[in-house]
């Protein structure tokens, strides 16, 4: 049986596996009642719609091996650590993250490093996003991942 915790760490992996896909409806999904925020900044991003149409919009896609549309990346979170429910038992998580890209012109290489700052709630259908924070710590060749790669300088929040 999975604790709370575990259900949360599935979460975060989920997002991990559907950015890979380049699935933005899927992460969408994952995002039904959150919102997206750059660092301390005001969220810019409400519901599986807004927090779609960004991703799909800032994020370059490349032809894959097998004939489909791939980000060519792999996002790495790790420590993970999970705070106490809150009064109205919202847990937040903070976690680092890596992202590793490799397409054409561009070999195996790590691109982007920071922190997420998650909040999640349990409703009927189990836990759920509330919100997400991320924070952009360390920045490498983000000319084949961002549609508009200044937008993740270190310490960005917008």
């Amino acid at each position: 049986m999975l604790s709370d915790g575990d259900h949360i760490r599935n979460l975060i992996g989920r997002y991990c596996d559907l950015m890979d896909a380049g699935d933005f409806e899927g992460i969408g999904a994952l995002f039904v009642e959150a919102t997206l925020a750059a660092g301390e900044g005001e969220p810019f991003a409400e519901g599986p719609d807004q927090i779609a149409a960004f991703f799909a919009g800032g994020t370059q896609l490349h032809d894959g091996p097998l004939g489909d549309r791939t980000l060519g990346t792999k996002h790495l979170v790790t420590n993970i650590v999970l705070d106490e429910p809150d009064a109205d038992g919202v847990v937040t998580a903070r976690s680092s993250y890596l992202v590793l890209q490799a397409v054409d012109g561009l070999p195996l290489q790590p691109i982007i490093t920071g922190r997420y700052r998650d909040r999640f709630a349990r409703g009927a259908g189990g836990w759920y996003f509330v919100e997400r924070r991320f924070f952009v710590d360390l920045v490498g060749d983000l000319s084949h991942h961002l549609a508009d790669p200044g937008i993740a300088e270190p310490g960005a929040t917008s």
